[in-house]
């Protein structure tokens, strides 16, 4: 309690002192005695008044200026933009963008076991999510305890647009600004009511989504306020609704990545002596195949098995009980306030609540008497159920009966307060504000599916038959009460709902990230230039940031009691302290060959209790040779603090998917490197990596047998350092109006990047790269080969490189008497994507691989004539290659690449392109219809066999699951 008064007291300081600042500044102000003011109560009576409604502060300077144009790159998408795409999310409205890279969590991402698995991510420039900063109404958002930032918590139709700042910022803002920044502006000013409502749906009947939000204003003389209430709600579509996703190597190869582990009872016997399985595999017989369907045989009679696991009638196909994509429900409400206290001071605030639901399904557990190494089950050999009685049995079984399902609650807390005015110095405006932000965003997750080991071990305990004819467990005269007990190698044919729901286990976390920030900021005019260039003007500004949070992880999975991920618990908090200041500088203007000619500093000082200090600049110019054109351009350093999971993680369990890089079939053994490190760790040269039924794995990226252990803190963790560079153009040519074209060229380098290692990382780190440090990472299984006891922590190492051009088009077209049109193109081309492993290593260069292709463009065109209007995209997606896995998918055989561990060859995936349309009406009692389709001709996305394992199929989750289409009524009172 004491500890929690000291913080309570802090804080409350901090706000007091807020508040005395706006308060002085305003007494200071209303005196009159510094600065010439004029009587009476129009406009030009309060010359504060009406230059404060004349500037604006734009995403990327601290600066308020009447000049929107900047020497930073910003790409704006406005309400009606959004009301033209069709898309309700904010994830999804941000993934069009053509600088968006690969997404790390995505609504395909169902086997992903994180608490942002839920939510929607921007990646810009393909950098991570981490290193993107989300403003709302350009104060910082709610982050998640790994520093991801939820856009799904924002609805869509609170957004008056969105400003994307396609260059880093840690100057002006601070940490996380590294790749870009993303600025989404709620309404505000408000008169008036509006209702809108939207439904969609797949053409397959699925995926349907629907949005609802009622908007209520009033704007007056002296205050405004506005509320505002959204309900977005989007259906599961299931994988094996459609061949793309109803195997996991898609629909050539079906049964290459069913599971080893079936439906039906598979068992070994144990050596009493030595306590290891031995002898032959002993599998059910039964009717049906992979497909689940069938009966078994009586599981307690040896008789009824077969020896050998038969390939595929033994398998199983999971992606039947999985999602292709997670279902979501969202309900928000939303309300702004300001009021002018005077004529130089206005008091303003913001609320928001949301709650997101999301559900996610994946197969029930591929149990076996390892699932917990440290806590084995086995059958015991008095269990009635048991097929060679006085002899223990290790086992296998898929519980198809319960598919594992994922409820997560994430409701996120904001509220913002400040006090802010305008006043003269000499003939200067200075704009001051000074608030306080509070974000909260908690996370409950809800899980069933999942086995209760210390149930299960009482269930497959000794049992009998009673003379009441029921098995029970225990023996007779010391039953175990409330035991059920399971034949679990009978299959789902003969399963008691009773047992299933004994051993069935109801895990519950919770997690909480809260950041509490207070700031003060200045800007105005300092002086003229003498040579009349314009006036010097800078910001300068104090920010003080708290952030704290913990996740607390369910008990018993925790101590590793349940077949869930053993994951310990993350507390953590930090603060800092920083302080800013930019400066514009106009050097020339309106002379031959510099119409305009300026530059803007930008340096910010942050101090952090527990990394240090670290001072951030940022360079920019803007020249204007002539009235047409302006070229711009950017030299900024930035950083990124390790995160509370980063520094405070408690890590945890993972089955990771993963290649082994000495396998004979999918690894890299065409590599001599690989080649002579994997003989000398004594592995055969036919060895292959195997699934749990000891055959070889069907294809590249199988999931391990055994766990592995990731995402442990590491409080010697280092901010990262970044360095971006940036110049361009746009070009808006008088002769002719409503053209404009921009040019920009970008380079973003990372030095000292934080990441959680993955299983492929580590082993090819050691295999293919020769860095034996990361061979320390893991072992291999003596008897087997295989891979062991993998840890993959967090870690600073090497960095990343990507650098490329962005061009765009805008051209608002003369009207004709048949309408008006607009036409636009964006394009993004990615010239390098380079990873570096550590420092020293050899740089990889993996543009044109999945996920980084060298082109993706959005073209557009707009008509309207009256009250019709019609809109028509099309989006592409660049054309990658692929590794070459299956025989007869190498299109490329003698494609060579120093990054592909695989070797030479590749499988050239070509470009797609999908094409969307709207018809839009204003209707005459101050409403408006929309018919649209998102991917007209049905185009399905490739399956590539380079993508993670974390998504029910091998496809981009960015792209359509096929043809969309949806209705939207916006009516306004």
């Amino acid at each position: 309690m004491t500890g929690g008064s000291k913080t309570f007291t802090k804080d409350t300081n901090r706000l007091a002192f807020a508040v005395r600042l706006a308060l002085s500044m305003s007494a200071l102000v209303a005196t009159g005695t510094v600065f010439a003011q004029d009587a009476g109560n129009s406009d030009q009576a309060n010359p504060q008044s009406a230059k404060k409604l004349e500037t604006v502060t734009v995403t990327g300077s601290r600066i308020r200026s009447a000049d929107i144009e900047t020497a930073q790159p910003v790409a704006t998408i406005t309400q009606a933009d959004i009301q033209k795409t069709g898309l309700v999310t904010v994830g999804d409205i941000l993934q069009n963008l053509t600088i968006a890279g690969q997404p790390t969590f995505s609504k395909a991402a169902v086997l992903t076991s994180n608490t942002e698995e839920g939510g929607q991510y921007i990646n810009l420039y393909n950098l991570g999510e981490n290193r993107v900063l989300v403003l709302v109404n350009g104060k910082r958002w709610m982050t998640s305890l790994a520093g991801f930032t939820d856009m799904s918590t924002i609805p869509a139709a609170l957004i008056d647009h969105i400003d994307v700042l396609k260059d880093g910022a840690s100057a002006v803002y601070g940490s996380d600004a590294i790749s870009g920044v993303v600025n989404i502006i709620l309404k505000d000013h408000y008169n008036g009511a509006e209702f809108s409502g939207y439904v969609g749906q797949n053409q397959k009947g699925d995926g349907t989504q629907q949005a609802y939000s009622f908007t209520v204003g009033s704007t007056g003389d002296k205050s405004s306020v506005v509320f505002s209430a959204s309900y977005n709600k989007t259906d599961p579509v299931w994988a094996n609704e459609r061949s793309l996703t109803d195997y996991t190597f898609g629909p050539n190869h079906q049964l290459t990545g069913l599971s080893s582990t079936g439906i039906w009872g598979r068992f070994q016997t144990l050596d009493p002596t030595t306590g290891l399985r031995t002898g032959p595999y002993y599998v059910l017989n039964h009717t049906g195949s992979w497909d689940g369907n069938g009966i078994g045989q009586d599981a307690t009679q040896i008789g009824d098995y077969h020896q050998g696991v038969n390939r595929y009638d033994d398998y199983y196909n999971p992606t039947q009980q999985m999602m292709a994509q997670f279902g979501s429900e969202l309900k928000s409400i939303f309300t702004q306030a300001s009021y002018n206290l005077n004529d130089y001071v206005t008091f303003k605030a913001t609320g928001m609540y949301s709650e997101r639901d999301s559900v996610t399904q994946t197969a029930g557990y591929p149990l076996n008497s390892l699932s917990q190494p440290k806590f084995p089950v086995y059958i015991s050999g008095q269990s009635y159920y048991n097929p060679e009685p006085g002899k223990d049995l290790f086992f296998f079984r898929r519980i198809v009966e319960i598919p594992r399902v994922t409820n997560e609650s994430a409701k996120s807390y904001h509220f913002d307060a400040s006090f802010e005015g305008a006043f003269d110095v000499g003939s200067h405006t200075w704009n001051w504000d000074t608030g306080f932000d509070y974000n909260k965003f908690d996370v409950s997750t809800v899980g069933t599916g999942n086995i209760n080991l210390l149930n299960l071990q009482k269930a497959l305990g000794p049992s009998f038959k009673d003379t009441d004819g029921i098995v029970k467990c225990g023996t007779p005269g010391a039953i175990i009460a409330g035991c059920v007990p399971f034949n679990v190698l009978g299959g789902p044919s003969v399963s008691n709902p009773a047992a299933i729901n004994y051993i069935n286990t109801l895990e519950q976390s919770n997690e909480q990230s809260l950041t509490k920030d207070f700031t003060a900021n200045i800007t105005g005019g300092l002086f003229d230039i003498p040579w009349g260039a314009g006036t010097v003007s800078f910001a300068a500004g104090y920010e003080h940031r708290q952030i704290n949070g913990y996740d607390h992880p369910d008990e018993l999975s925790s101590l590793g009691y349940t077949t869930d991920l053993a994951a310990q618990p993350t507390v953590g908090k930090y603060h800092t302290d920083e302080f800013y200041v930019e400066l514009n500088i106009p050097v020339l203007k309106d002379l031959p060959g510099a119409k305009e000619l300026s530059f803007d500093v930008a340096s910010r000082y942050s101090h952090y209790n527990n990394f240090g200090s670290t001072t951030n600049n940022k360079y920019s110019f803007l020249w204007k040779p002539i009235d047409d054109l302006i070229v711009r351009g950017t030299f900024a350093h930035g950083f990124r603090v390790p995160t509370l999971a980063d520094t405070f993680g408690g890590g945890g369990e993972t089955f990771d998917y993963y290649t082994d890089p000495c396998d004979s079939n999918f690894g890299y053994l065409s590599n001599p490197t690989v080649a002579k490190a994997c003989r000398a760790a004594g592995l055969p040269a036919n060895f292959t990596q195997t699934d749990n039924a000891g055959n070889p794995v069907g294809g590249p990226e199988s999931q391990g047998t055994t766990p592995f252990f990731t995402g442990f803190g590491n409080a010697k963790l280092q901010p990262e350092r970044s360095l971006s560079r940036t110049v361009g153009m746009v070009y808006s040519p008088s002769y002719a109006p409503g053209l404009d074209f921009t040019l920009d060229y970008y380079k973003i380098e990372v030095r000292n990047e934080i990441i959680t290692l993955s299983a492929d990382q580590v082993l090819n780190y050691c295999y293919v790269y020769s860095i034996q440090s990361y061979c320390n990472d893991f072992s291999r299984d003596p008897v087997s080969g295989q891979v062991i006891n993998l840890q993959r922590g967090n870690v600073n190492l090497g960095g990343l490189i990507t650098s490329g051009y962005t061009f765009g088009v805008n051209y608002h077209l003369p009207e004709f008497s048949f309408g008006k049109f607009t036409v636009t193109f964006d394009t993004n081309y990615l010239k390098n994507f380079i990873e570096t492993a550590t420092l020293g290593a050899p740089q990889q260069d993996l543009v044109g691989q999945f996920g980084l292709p060298h082109f993706r463009a959005n073209l557009g065109l707009d008509w309207q004539l009256g009250d019709w209007g019609a809109t028509w995209g099309m989006r592409y997606y660049g054309a990658f290659k692929d590794q070459c896995v299956f025989d007869g998918e190498c299109n490329q055989p003698n494609y060579t690449n120093s990054s592909w561990a695989t070797g030479p060859g590749a499988n050239r995936k070509g470009a797609i392109v999908y094409n969307d349309a709207q018809v839009r009406y204003q209707l005459p009692w101050n409403g408006s219809i929309a018919l649209g389709a998102r991917d007209i001709f049905d185009k399905h996305p490739p399956i590539t066999y380079s993508s993670s394992g974390s998504s029910t199929a091998l496809i981009d989750p960015t792209l359509d699951l096929g043809r969309y289409f949806y209705l939207q009524y916006n009516q306004k009172f």
